[in-house]
């Protein structure tokens, strides 16, 4: 029987470039990859999302390829995770996104914000479903915590309009989807900036979580992003999902610049020479 795990305690991996074994301990809230260019941060990043990818339900802690993945909970068989990837490159003539109905899913992130925009969708529906149970109930209490549901989505939307204000967008705050304003002129999110679009995956992909325990992988999230949203990128994530386990990697100093150089790691702190 399949039994979740609230996050990852440890990542093993043999043979990193055939030369090194990686140790990683983590922590349940925010860990943080670091290292000069080539050192294997991406790398560990790859073969620890293909380990989850290829959890049967059955296995745990089994060596997959040269990894080994540990949960909190020795009994757990699978985590719930997103990966998200830094860059923006057009999708292949055969991407299926290519079949997207609305016509403008044109790069990787455009395909990413098309999935979550029926994630978001769905996210509004069960909130919906809640709040409506909850205001059914016999229990005074119990009704008084129907409002207190909408707030996530308000404290997204109240976030993206702070990010976005520079270039005078606001949220459609009518709409069901994400589109915005400016200057009265409705925008979707493929007429977004690379960065913007960026920073949009991410809050979106944190709160239709709905505060679920889950793990966010991130290669390079800051690539594209003004570095004031660089230092908010890890607190405004974990305001949205504080039950997510974060992952990435970096090489900006401004990511760790509220409160997070303690959880910083350098890929030569957990690397070994394999023994031969």
């Amino acid at each position: 029987m399949e039994k979740q795990a609230g996050y990852i305690r440890r990542i093993e991996i043999d043979g990193l470039w055939g030369q090194f074994s990686i140790q990683w301990d983590l922590r349940p809230d925010v860990n943080i990859l670091s290292g000069i260019n080539g050192v294997g941060k991406t790398t560990i990043l790859n073969r620890s999302v293909d380990y989850l990818e290829q959890l049967s339900g059955e296995a745990k802690h089994d060596l997959k390829n040269g990894v080994r993945i540990f949960f909190d909970d020795p009994e757990a068989t699978f985590i719930p995770y997103d990966v998200i990837r830094s860059y923006d490159r057009p999708l292949a003539q055969y991407d299926p996104a290519n079949r997207a109905p609305d016509g403008y899913v044109r790069s990787e992130l455009d395909w990413q914000l098309y999935l979550l925009q029926r994630k978001y969708l769905d996210y509004q529906v069960n909130t919906g479903n809640k709040m409506i149970e909850l205001l059914n109930s016999d229990d005074e209490r119990e009704r008084s915590k129907a409002a207190s549901l909408s707030l996530p989505k308000k404290r997204f939307q109240d976030m993206v309009d702070s990010l976005f204000s520079y270039t005078h967008k606001t949220i459609d705050r009518k709409r069901n989807d994400i589109a915005f304003y400016r200057n009265g002129e409705l925008l979707f999110p493929h007429k977004l900036s690379s960065g913007e679009k960026q920073m949009l995956v991410i809050l979106l992909t944190a709160l239709v979580r709905d505060n679920e325990r889950c793990t966010l992988f991130m290669d390079e999230p800051e690539t594209s992003l003004h570095i004031e949203w660089q230092q908010k990128l890890i607190s405004m994530i974990r305001e949205l999902n504080p039950n997510e386990q974060i992952i990435l990697t970096t090489h900006s100093p401004a990511v760790i610049m509220e409160g997070w150089l303690d959880a910083v790691t350098e890929v030569s702190d957990i690397s070994s020479p394999l023994v031969k």
